[in-house]
């Protein structure tokens, strides 16, 4: 079966800085897979480039099948950025930010028809942003505007859905909203990569995690991954040994 996402020994560089290095993975339709690593570690750059954002100097980024550029023009990857990569100014309602997910399957006019209104309607309910869809972008909480995002992709029938740090920042309600909706989508087929610091919610959010330190260093059980050796590894710290007879 083809793999939803199929990362092949992908490099990026920024100059003469590695961002991220011989990078391989491959994440089949289904599921949560959770991405963990500290601040620097190449995260935002692995997103953008499965975004097509950024083209590596080595390697191949498949999705679904295709490249990144042919699956966002089919509506097929949905995007969540972080929240210092969008601009809360721009005159833009609610409404209108998830209406976006519905511009690949209108043609050049973007002209709206019933069946975006009715997708976008049901989005904004399932995030419960209904009440406040007329609201200008900016206006709502952090949460509030994660959710909002996260919208778009539900109205788009993105079946792969990428989420960086969408738990930062945000209010306790947005996160479990957010959870929810994930094992969701994630039950209806939609595969789902998301990056995030809460190592606490990770075992009831992900079925699978990625420690990504420029490379990937493991990728397999969220049990497993979050053991201290195997975390020490990824924030690049010591691990104290386990005290004689503890078992792991």
């Amino acid at each position: 079966m083809t793999p939803a996402i199929d990362v092949d020994s992908v490099t990026v560089r920024y100059g003469d800085v590695t961002a991220v290095e011989d990078v391989s993975f491959a994440l089949p339709e289904g599921g949560v897979t959770g991405l963990i690593g500290m601040n620097g570690s190449g995260k935002s750059t692995l997103f953008k480039t499965l975004m097509g954002m950024i083209r590596p100097q080595a390697g191949t980024v498949r999705l679904a099948g295709t490249t990144p550029a042919v699956a966002r023009r089919r509506g097929l990857v949905g995007y969540v950025p972080q929240s210092e990569d969008v601009d809360w100014a721009f005159p833009v309602s609610v409404r209108d930010v998830v209406m976006m997910g519905r511009y690949g399957s209108q043609g050049v006019t973007r002209r709206v028809r019933a069946v975006d209104r009715d997708a976008v309607d049901e989005a904004l309910a399932r995030v419960e942003l209904t009440e406040l869809a007329e609201r200008q972008i900016g206006r709502l909480s952090g949460g509030q505007r994660k959710r909002a995002f996260v919208a778009r992709g539900i109205a788009q029938g993105a079946r792969i859905l990428l989420l960086d740090e969408p738990f930062a920042g945000v209010d306790k309600r947005s996160e479990a909203t957010i959870v929810r909706l994930l094992r969701e989508l994630a039950d209806d087929g939609c595969t789902v990569l998301i990056s995030t610091h809460d190592l606490q919610a990770l075992p009831s959010l992900a079925d699978e995690a990625i420690l990504l330190l420029r490379r990937v260093l493991f990728h397999g059980g969220v049990a497993e991954a979050l053991q201290p050796e195997n975390l020490a590894r990824a924030f690049g710290l010591d691990v104290l040994p386990r005290p004689e007879g503890e078992a792991p």
